[in-house]
């Protein structure tokens, strides 16, 4: 990544194109569709035709973009735009059927109280929907369970039981803590590997709580790292690092953000798969920007929490890769009639559902990376000027001064010196080895 002025002043205007251009997406969707319509993936390069749901865990994500426009416009019209989206998500608070609440409410309402939203009603709300969360714990096992089964966990689950954390941290609430501290460290042994790749699920035994094995919904197969389900660990790792300051966190987000930049390749686009193979329908050939942009987005958080700055600086540069390869390479205006932000997203291999189309985790998180690249941006560029110190403290007669003389000033030394030599002592080594 370039450090010149030039090229950080072509890439800020790279990244704010791909901003602007985003917030005129989200416009003609605004225009197109109907209040009551959440966008899931395209069809075809067109929404509307996303039939497949199942929980309705991406509501949030529409809303969750017009907060983001609002807080860096400062435009009104995005912030009620937002909460008239997100409303109606509020009674989901008590949804004990899905394990997406972290998805749902941090994207809105979380965002909303940043923007100075009423406390009194989204404080509880979201208090709520950790409690609901919560709720999920099996204590055989030790872990939040997917919305699939009983005895299945997915690593998908780290980007929502921040709103446990939230719940807990609130109301000083130990049983809600304990829950979400034990969710992670169990999700750190069971589904993330030594070299840092992660598996999309695990199965327990019921009986025992045991974990029996790794597998997949998702991925290529149950032993390989499906890129999504890399970049939700690396971000949800963060995040519970930045809410609870709990090492093993931090070293597990950074242990996943060694396998992403080893084996991403160079412009920062991840495969759909890093273990699929090299052809046919399954190919590693085809890209999910989705899992790229999501990582882009952990890895800004993760530099700015990172031990050192040479680790600091490689997440930084990384993301800041991927994110101008998304912007010149994948954007939506680079297909005619593309109605969404990001092309070349997956949205489940498998049932050929979205699959090189635009998802709306996607979109989420690919704007909220932007905002956070720009931003960091403008606070590299416009560092702060420090201003002489004030001489308030002086009497008036002693502000006025000027410089010593210089070297060439001052008087050549007196001639009585000059002509002194160093003595320079000679021993008589032969008698020093004698008495030795």
């Amino acid at each position: 990544m370039s450090n010149s002025t030039p090229g950080r002043e072509a890439l800020r205007a790279t990244l704010q194109g791909a901003f602007d251009f985003a917030q005129s997406q989200a416009q003609s969707l605004l225009r197109k569709y109907p209040p009551d319509y959440y966008p899931m993936y395209t069809v075809g390069g067109k929404f509307g035709h996303d039939r497949k749901r199942w929980t309705h865990w991406c509501d949030g994500f529409y809303p969750g973009l017009m907060f983001i426009f609002a807080e860096a416009t400062g435009d009104g019209a995005w912030l009620d735009k937002a909460v008239a989206y997100a409303t109606p998500l509020e009674e989901r608070q008590y949804d004990r059927a899905v394990h997406d609440l972290g998805f749902l409410f941090f994207s809105t309402h979380l965002r909303w109280l940043g923007l100075g939203g009423p406390k009194e009603r989204i404080e509880p709300l979201l208090v709520q929907a950790g409690k609901t969360m919560a709720m999920r714990f099996m204590e055989r096992g030790q872990y939040l369970r997917s919305f699939v089964e009983p005895a299945s966990l997915f690593i998908d689950i780290m980007m929502n039981v921040g709103v446990i954390f939230y719940a807990g941290l609130k109301t000083g609430d130990e049983r809600l803590l304990d829950v979400a501290h034990r969710h992670c460290l169990t999700t750190r042994r069971t589904l993330v590997r030594g070299d840092g790749s992660t598996s999309h699920e695990a199965i327990f035994d019921l009986e025992t709580g045991q974990c029996l094995r790794q597998t997949t919904h998702q991925g290529y197969r149950g032993d390989s790292c499906w890129s999504r389900g890399l970049a939700w660990s690396l971000y949800g790792f963060t995040r519970s690092y930045l809410q609870t300051g709990r090492t093993e966190y931090l070293e597990t987000a950074m242990l996943n953000a060694g396998y992403y930049l080893e084996n991403t390749a160079p412009d920062g686009v991840t495969p759909w798969d890093y273990d699929a193979p090299e052809g046919g329908p399954l190919s590693r050939s085809q890209v999910d920007t989705s899992a790229c942009a999501i990582a882009a987005s952990g890895l800004l958080d993760l530099a700015d929490v990172a031990p050192d700055g040479v680790s600091a600086r490689a997440y930084r540069d990384f993301a800041l890769t991927s994110l101008r390869t998304l912007s010149e390479k994948y954007l939506g205006s680079l297909t005619p009639g593309f109605e969404g932000i990001l092309n070349g997203g997956v949205y489940h291999i498998h049932k050929n559902l979205g699959v090189h189309e635009a998802v709306m985790f996607g979109e989420y998180f690919f704007v909220e990376a932007l905002d956070k690249a720009l931003k960091a941006m403008r606070r590299r560029a416009t560092p702060p000027r420090v201003k002489p110190y004030p001489e308030d403290s002086l009497p008036a007669w002693a502000r006025q001064w000027s410089d010593g003389p210089t070297e060439e000033d001052m008087p050549a030394p007196e001639a009585a010196h000059a002509g002194v030599r160093c003595q320079v002592s000679v021993v008589d080594q032969s008698s020093q080895t004698a008495e030795t």
